[in-house]
């Protein structure tokens, strides 16, 4: 039986989308668009990027040969594309630039879902969260689509576009950014209805220099309201009034003081809070003000595109963690893994959750490496590492060749446990394992590039520590 592909779009209309010289059959149909030669389906329409390490366009030939239809290239490489072996059996599109065409293909192709309502959120941290919040609310009654995993960047977001089908009522997209003008790019693209900033804080500062370039980035997020739409900032965000600034549309602010109808009843620990949303009693089951506050933004962005009261508390109600997210993880000891991304605010958020936690056993702080920090990358390390001097703990374990300068903080802001400094991971995990006792309480705090997910994998048996469920985890783009 043969299998029915949707089609997309053919190379004549991505042709007249992006504006490019078609050369080939104009009715050849796409449908799919990859980035990655390694992932090309037959019918797929091949975007050649050029990268850092590697140019799309050296592997048109294999595109080709995994049976892809349409290619979107530079024409300044067109003799070299149209000698492809393949290239016979292929329409191609030749545009100055490919990842403007690629975003210009995916702005056409979602302008053609003018019923789909669009909800955007960035920030520097929280955004997943947040998004996996707003999804399980929405999507209790109506049909969502959403960027999976972390595609929120200038080529992720304009590929996750592609997969928004007609049924669907809500677009629910996380925009990230780790270059100056990248989100009015993403902007541009999706043009979200209903959008949110979840905080402005110091990741990939190292790139952009300060809060402030990293805050004029953010609120581009609401660059292309006309003054219908709707955004929300975070009530004490240091940036709050210059996020509204200049904004056409109501900007309003959620949080605690500010979302009306949802209560703040209990601080369960490591089990989350007890809330109510309008006088509806629940359990919100991540722990930490971070993901507090991600749910009070989803519950108003929710209730702002039309999410009934029995939706909010029963999505929110439901929210599990995601991969290396604040993860409560037990066995013969509890492992909090939050392992997925780090700034300095968040490991500080992290390291607050454990202090303020009542444990029986012992608290363990292992603090790995906090990547893309750039010039910044040493006191922000010292500035943990001396909060970290200063915590709970009995243990502290920093990883990584970033963390010595934390571990010198810790040392001098008179920590008075064992602190042990390591670069080889076998070492560390030797050094813990000697350590551990049963009982403990384990925080697991590290950018995504060190992999600290390897310790819980390590530590505890494969089924407590998820293995069994098949989780993967990737990069972040704050």
């Amino acid at each position: 039986m043969t299998e029915t592909r949707n089609v997309l779009f053919t190379a004549a209309e991505a042709a007249a989308a992006t504006g490019g010289e078609l050369v080939g059959p104009g009715d050849g149909p796409a449908s799919a668009v990859a980035v990655d030669s390694r992932k090309v389906e037959p019918g797929a329409l091949f975007v050649a990027l050029p990268g850092e390490r590697t140019d799309g366009h050296a592997f048109v030939a294999a595109a080709l040969g995994s049976g892809a239809s349409c290619v979107l290239a530079r024409g300044d490489r067109k003799a070299e594309v149209l000698a492809a072996p393949g290239a016979d059996k292929a329409s191609f599109i030749f545009v100055p630039d490919c990842l403007a065409g690629l975003q210009a293909l995916a702005k056409a192709y979602r302008q053609r879902f003018p019923r789909l309502l669009r909800i955007g959120i960035t920030g520097s941290s929280g955004k997943t969260t947040t998004k996996e919040c707003v999804a399980a609310i929405l999507g209790r009654s109506r049909s969502v689509v959403l960027n999976p995993g972390n595609l929120n960047s200038d080529i992720g977001l304009p590929l996750s576009t592609f997969s928004i089908r007609e049924e669907h009522e809500i677009g629910i997209f996380e925009m990230g950014m780790n270059r100056a003008g990248e989100m009015g790019e993403l902007a541009e693209v999706f043009e979200p209805d209903l959008a949110l900033v979840t905080n402005v804080g110091t990741a990939h500062i190292g790139i952009l220099g300060t809060r402030q370039a990293i805050a004029q980035e953010k609120k581009k997020i609401f660059s292309r309201f006309s003054g219908s739409q709707v955004g929300f900032v975070w009530e004490d965000d240091d940036f709050n009034a210059f996020l509204k600034e200049g904004a056409r549309g109501k900007i309003v602010d959620f949080g605690p003081r500010s979302t009306e109808g949802m209560r703040v009843v209990r601080d369960a620990g490591l089990s989350g809070y007890d809330l109510e949303w309008r006088g509806r009693p629940f359990r919100f089951g991540l722990p930490g003000r971070h993901n507090l506050l991600d749910a009070i933004g989803a519950a108003a962005l929710a209730s702002a595109a039309g999410a009934s009261d029995d939706d909010v508390v029963s999505g929110l109600a439901g929210v599990k963690p995601l991969f290396g997210r604040s993860e409560l993880l037990e066995g013969e000891y509890t492992i909090l893994r939050d392992c997925y991304n780090a700034n300095p605010d968040s490991v500080e958020a992290a390291i607050r959750l454990c202090d303020s936690v009542e444990w029986a056993g012992r608290k363990v702080y292992v603090l790995g490496s906090m990547l893309e920090l750039g010039s910044e990358s040493d006191a922000a390390h010292r500035k943990v590492g001396g909060i970290a001097g200063m915590s709970k703990a009995e243990a502290l374990f920093f990883f990584g060749p970033e963390c010595k300068a934390a571990f010198e903080a810790a040392r001098l802001a008179g920590f008075r446990g064992l602190a042990i400094f390591e670069t080889d991971f076998d070492r560390l995990l030797s050094s813990l394992r000697g350590y551990l006792r049963a009982g403990d309480l384990l925080l697991l705090k590290a950018s995504r590039g060190i992999a600290l997910e390897r310790l819980a994998e390590a530590l505890l048996p494969p089924q407590a520590a998820g293995a069994e469920k098949g989780i993967e985890g990737g990069g972040n783009v704050p």
